[in-house]
């Protein structure tokens, strides 16, 4: 029943009662129920909460003792932050709880995101916090699909400001609770990166033939978050093969862009997930586009997407540092891999006579991928383009020789 749903309220009830409990009555009394989890260490609430600051600090190995004589506060919110994710999830996976949300400044918030982190997608996670959307947040740190709401007027107290905020976001998400159709697994899933059409086009004709194939199909934007996404999900076991076609996060990553943590590329190889890779938009670099140019990114050939977003050309140097990083992350894989390396270009832009078209930069990266790629991994050179027909019928070859040997599971 709707009525049934429980939400956990997180913050520090020593110094943010009064707002905690607030949250607990809109959401009680819009029908939900409520477990609260006290993330202070120096005081104690006025009325007892569900889960203590104490078992809080113990999840995460330690005290609050502890946490006191460190004499450092960010060493302290640390402690109750790994606790606090560690409690969070062991409660979802009991079923004792539905969602979840936080609250807090930048301590509160600082501990938040190490607690929605913890989190399956799926989830229903909500941050009320006093520097959303601040640049403050790291987006490597942000969960996938944490939502967020400013905590506005809200720093010392309640007001009718702070009560608009915080009644919305309790209201959101209970909806949440009661709305989600978390991932299921009635189907097998394959999961893809990509850009949209104007750049990268192979999904639109492997999604309908994989569907075919009796696969889901979810194809993740390579914005930063949506590499975080994948890469979370590949590590939970989700998929049952990905196809990682835009890797340009490693780029990003290493160049200054729009990142997904130097993580990307590693959790499905980990998770034992068999893995086709291929180069999309690997010579690329997304910056912020309305920002001033990264002083490492002057000068250089690029194409500005939109008035959000703009693409940086690599040189051939950075493409070699490129091509190594991706071999690197392959090999550590624990399940099969092929490489598919189209040799007339990876993306629509860089097509023989295309605005960042660099045919020396193309083969620089082609010749490191050969020298590089480790022997677990197999190397498919393909004589078109990403975006040419030939590389979905190669990518879907090596599909279904998989799925016939068993190396993909139905």
């Amino acid at each position: 029943m709707a009525a049934e749903k429980t939400i956990l309220v997180a913050g520090t009830y020593d110094t943010k009662e009064d707002e905690l409990s607030y949250l607990a009555e809109v959401i009680r009394g819009q029908g939900g129920r409520v477990v609260g989890m006290d993330v202070s260490v120096l005081g104690d609430p006025e009325v007892p909460v569900d889960v203590s600051k104490h078992e809080v600090a113990s999840a995460a190995g330690s005290s609050i003792q502890v946490a006191i004589d460190s004499g450092d506060e960010n060493r302290a919110m640390q402690i109750m932050g790994g606790g606090a994710a560690a409690l969070a999830l062991a409660m979802y996976r009991r079923g004792e709880i539905d969602g979840v949300i936080v609250l807090g400044g930048t301590m509160g918030t600082d501990l938040a995101l190490d607690l929605c982190s913890a989190l399956p997608v799926g989830v229903p996670k909500y941050v009320v916090s006093t520097v959303a959307f601040s640049p403050l947040l790291p987006p490597e740190r942000i969960p996938a699909d944490v939502q967020m709401i400013l905590w506005a007027g809200g720093l010392y107290g309640l007001n009718d400001i702070c009560r608009a905020a915080l009644s919305q976001a309790a209201g959101a998400v209970l909806g949440a609770a009661r709305a989600v159709e978390p991932p299921g697994r009635a189907r097998p899933m394959v999961g893809m990166t990509s850009f949209g059409k104007t750049v990268l086009k192979y999904m639109v004709a492997l999604k309908p033939a994989l569907e075919a194939r009796g696969f889901d199909v979810a194809v993740f934007h390579a914005t930063g978050m949506g590499g975080r996404a994948f890469e979370s999900l590949a590590g939970d076991g989700t998929f049952a093969a990905v196809m990682d076609f835009a890797p340009q996060e490693v780029s990003n990553h290493l160049f200054g862009g729009l990142s997904a943590g130097d993580g990307r590329m590693t959790h499905a190889g980990r998770a034992s997930v068999p893995q086709m890779v291929a180069p999309g938009c690997y010579d690329l670099v997304d910056f912020v586009g309305w920002q001033e140019v990264p002083e490492q990114l002057r000068g250089r050939a690029a194409h500005a997407h939109n008035r959000l977003l703009t693409s940086a050309l690599l040189d051939v140097e950075e493409r070699r540092t490129v091509a190594r990083t991706i071999c690197e992350k392959l090999s550590m894989a624990l399940a099969p891999v092929t490489v598919f390396l189209p040799l007339e270009g990876c993306n629509e832009w860089d097509r023989a006579g295309a605005e960042l078209h660099d045919g020396e930069g193309l083969a620089a990266f082609c010749e490191e991928i050969r020298r590089a790629l480790p022997g677990t991994a197999v190397l498919r050179e393909l004589p078109c383009h990403i975006n040419d027909d030939a590389f979905v019928d190669a990518v879907l070859e090596q599909f279904d020789t998989w799925l016939a040997q068993g190396v993909i599971a139905r």
